[in-house]
Parts: structure tokens; C-alpha cells; sequence
């Protein structure tokens, strides 16, 4: 059909049907009616909505907690006893072995802390403080325990220390309020310049800029000295922290000199000498006169000993007149000898080398000896000499190129440690 007739055919039904033309249009509106209007911009999903409101993907779902536990190593605990209510003996040991290179979980000592993190009851990490500057971190990986060792993260705050001295340097620091690990270290960078058995007099003084290092609001120790100034007998020794390229530190005087020298003053800290070097002494046991080649400290039972110089054990030993004793050869034809020690440090043996201020052995009283003390002999090309006359060369200084940034760094640390004590000295 042509479109011509379909349009004269329309109209005539129109002409004739009106009824019929409206009763087909309300229809067409009632349908229409029916059907809601939907905003194209806005689409709602009533039915969804509540499915999704109802259900949380895994990867948005909260994880569990992890539990710490805190502790400290108690008498007869190992590491078995602390971990395998956590994990199976038979991983306990596959750590055990798997650790012996960075530090064994056999050594793990009475008063060390240690964390334990735990997920649902399941061990995730472990660590263990080995000493004040480094821990053992066990972490639970996707297949196995990691092993490694890190270094503690302390808070470190600078105080500068100023303290006149009365009777010695440890009543000194204790006057103070400080603790007795600063008297071990400040005689640690005077020890090449200061005898603290024989200089100490009343009037001595010492200033010192401190790193403290605390963890969770509790004191830690000490860290470095960054300055240490100490007047003995009317003279100020000077010492200021440097480290090298190398990333080795050690002290020196604001000339760039460095402190440390061939020799120890002493191989041993506070005590006193109960004899001195003499080709004829009344010997306390024997009852005679003879020969007394070297200088007795009298010291407590198991005082460390240190070596004076870098060396190497060349005789260990027991006899009945030295008790137990060790020969240490240096350089330049020097060799020291340490007597009458009531035992070993741990791992000395013959042909060790050893390093200036090692402990190498404890004061004790082993063979003719009336009470506990150290006797040390110096030896000279095999000719005793007397260790408390002898002046031995300096270390190398710092090198020419590296002089500026020393001298700004000596200033800086300077300024802070008299800023301070006059702040001290104005406050009432």
C-alpha cells in the first residue's frame, strides 16, 4: 500500500470513528502513566544496594590484631622454653641452626630483653636485645623465618656534664646523679694521658657533652662523648669524637692530635699501687730482699685487666710463684706481662692477636700473693723497664685536608659545653 492511501485511510477513520480514536488515545495515556520517569543522571538500584550494604570485601576487612609480649630472660630459660608454645620444636631448631652465623639462640642470657609479636597465637617475630647496640630479628616471611641482626633505635638527647673533683673520678660522676658507665668512659679517652690510680687530686674538674640514649622514657646508657675537657693538676686535656672515611672514631685534641698513644697508662681502672717498679724490695711471703721488675695495683677480685697495646699472646700459664699469668709481644721490641689473675677473659689463647684496651683476663691472687692484685711487667728488647716512666709516640692525627671541618666541629662542640656551665654557674 502507498503511503498516499494509508494517509487518505487514516482519515477517514477519524471521520468516521471518532468514538473509537478517543477510547484508543486514553488508553495510550493510561499506559504511559504507569511507567515511572527515571532520571537519567540518578540510577537507583534499591535491591542491590541492600546486597552490597550487607557484604565486606576480604581485602577491606580489619586484620587481627597482632599481640605483643614483653619480657626479660630469666634464669634457665632458652629459646625453646620461650617460643614453642608458639611454633613446633622441629622450627625452633631450624632456627637454631640457621642463626649460629649472626648470633646463636644458645647464648641468649639471663636479663636481656626480648618482644614476642604474635597473630592469632602464632609466632610472627622475634627479637632479642644482644647487647645495648644491637638485636636478633626472627620475621616470619611467606615461607620461612628471616634471621638478621639490626641495631637498636634509641631516643638521643645532648646534656653537657660539669663536676668538680674531691676524692676521685668515680665519687664525682656519682655526685653528679650520672651513672658509672661515664667514669669508664671518660678514663677509657684519658687513659693515655691521665693515671687515674696516681693524678686524681681534689680540684681536678671535668666537663663532658654526652649523648644519652633512652627508649620509651627510660634511660639506656650512654652513646658517644662528643667532647670531653679535663683538668688535672692544674692542666686541661682536651678530647673531641672524629670519625674517619672509614667510619672509625676515635679522640684528639683540638690540634688534631690524636690521644691515643703506643700504651695504656695502667691495664687496669681505680685501684691503687701496692708497689712500685725497684731492683730491691722486701717481698711479703719470701721474707727477703729482692728484685721487684714491674708495678703491682691492688684491685677487687675479678677486676678487669686490659692489655696495654695492640699484640699477640705469646705464653699462657701456671706457676707457683705467678700464678696464672700471660705474655703479650709487641711492636718495636716491647712485651707485657700480666700476673697473678684469677682466670681468663673468654677466647684468649696462645697466638691471639689482641687489641690496645681488650680485657684479657680478672685480678685474682694465684700463686705467691698476699692479696688480690695485678702485677705488670714491661719489657724492653727482654730488659725491664719501669711502665710508669715510659713516654710512648702519638697515633697518626687527623689528615691536613680534613683539618677545617675538625676545627668547625671542635668550635661547635666547645660552644655548647661552655654555654652550658655558664648557665649552670648563673642559676642560684
Amino acid at each position: 500500500m502507498k503511503a498516499e492511501d494509508k494517509i487518505i485511510r487514516m482519515g477517514r477513520f477519524v471521520r468516521e470513528s471518532p468514538k473509537k480514536l478517543i477510547g484508543f488515545v486514553s488508553l495510550f495515556f493510561i499506559l504511559v502513566s504507569a511507567v515511572p520517569i527515571v532520571d537519567p543522571g540518578i540510577t537507583s538500584f534499591p535491591r542491590m544496594s541492600k546486597i552490597v550494604s550487607d557484604f565486606t570485601a576480604p581485602s577491606l576487612m580489619a586484620s587481627p590484631p597482632i599481640k605483643t609480649i614483653l619480657g626479660t630472660v630469666k634464669k634457665g630459660d632458652t629459646a625453646s622454653s620461650l617460643l614453642n608454645t608458639y611454633i613446633p620444636l622441629k622450627i625452633i631448631y631450624d632456627l637454631d641452626s640457621r642463626s649460629k652465623e649472626i648470633f646463636p639462640l644458645t647464648r641468649i642470657r639471663k636479663g636481656q630483653p626480648y618482644k614476642i609479636s604474635l597473630l592469632e597465637d602464632s609466632l610472627v617475630a622475634f627479637e632479642y636485645e644482644i647487647n645495648k647496640n644491637d638485636r636478633l630479628v626472627i620475621q616470619k616471611g611467606m615461607d620461612t623465618y628471616s634471621i638478621s641482626k639490626s641495631p637498636i633505635e634509641y631516643d638521643i638527647k645532648e646534656e653537657t656534664i660539669s663536676v668538680d673533683i674531691r676524692t676521685s673520678l668515680a665519687e664525682a660522676v656519682k655526685r653528679s646523679g650520672e651513672y658509672s658507665a661515664l667514669t669508664w668512659k671518660l678514663a677509657d679517652i684519658f687513659a693515655w694521658d691521665i693515671d687515674f690510680i696516681r693524678d686524681i687530686q681534689f680540684g681536678d674538674h671535668f666537663k663532658v657533652l654526652a649523648e644519652k640514649r633512652f627508649k620509651n622514657g627510660k634511660f639506656y646508657g650512654y652513646s658517644d662523648i662528643k667532647a670531653a675537657f679535663f683538668t688535672n693538676k692544674g692542666v686541661e686535656y682536651k678530647a673531641f669524637l672524629h670519625e674517619d672515611a672509614n667510619g672509625r672514631k676515635g679522640y684528639y685534641n683540638e690540634k688534631g692530635e690524636s690521644l691515643k698513644k703506643a700504651f695504656l697508662k695502667a691495664p687496669l681502672h681505680y685501684s691503687r699501687i701496692s708497689s712500685s717498679f725497684s731492683n730491691r724490695r722486701f717481698h711479703p711471703i719470701l721474707k727477703k730482699y729482692r728484685a721487684h721488675p714491674g708495678v703491682d695495683y691492688a684491685a677487687p677480685k675479678n677486676t678487669d685487666i686490659k692489655t696495654v697495646a695492640d699484640g699477640t699472646i705469646v705464653r699462657m700459664g701456671y706457676n707457683n710463684s705467678m700464678g696464672r699469668h700471660m705474655m703479650i709481644r709487641h711492636l718495636n721490641g716491647y712485651e707485657t706481662s700480666y700476673f697473678h689473675m684469677n682466670k681468663y677473659a673468654r677466647g684468649m689463647k696462645k697466638n691471639k692477636k689482641v687489641l690496645q684496651g681488650d680485657v684479657i683476663g680478672y685480678v685474682g691472687k694465684t700463686g705467691l700473693a698476699t692479696g688480690y692484685h695485678l702485677c705488670f711487667r714491661l719489657l724492653k728488647e727482654g730488659r725491664p723497664v719501669d711502665p710508669l716512666k715510659q713516654t710512648p709516640s702519638s697515633a697518626k692525627p687527623i689528615l691536613q685536608k680534613k683539618m677545617d671541618g675538625f676545627i668547625a666541629q671542635t668550635m661547635k662542640y666547645s660552644e655548647k659545653i661552655n654555654a652550658a656551665e655558664k648557665l649552670a654557674g648563673a642559676t642560684p
